[in-house]
């Protein structure tokens, strides 16, 4: 079966920040998830914020586990900063829920 976005995302999304505790989809934080035919991955993620020190480490989390569902062949994860991110509109009712905000 062929991954798609709606797969790649339920996948990744058990992945948290680890400061805040909350997955990573949960917190809006995963903008977009571009699957093509060939099984090319490209994932656009932002940070909570730009000094986050383990950006990296959740964007190769990220990476390792998109590429373990069937037929994705190459992932490529990138930070990005537009649109800077913004909990109270990006995250989900559940993250908003635990973060107490509204």
């Amino acid at each position: 079966m062929k991954s798609t976005k709606e797969i790649i995302l339920e996948h990744i999304s058990p992945i948290e920040d680890p400061e805040i505790r909350i997955g990573l989809v949960d917190l809006g934080l995963i903008y977009d998830v571009d699957v093509q035919d060939d099984g090319t991955v490209k994932i656009a993620m932002t940070l909570t914020s730009p000094m986050c020190p383990i950006g990296p480490e959740l964007a190769d989390q990220i990476k390792t586990a998109a590429e373990e569902l069937d037929g994705v062949k190459n992932v490529t994860v990138d930070i990005v900063w537009d649109p800077p991110w913004d909990p109270y509109e990006m995250a989900s009712d559940a993250a908003k829920d635990e973060l107490g905000i509204w």
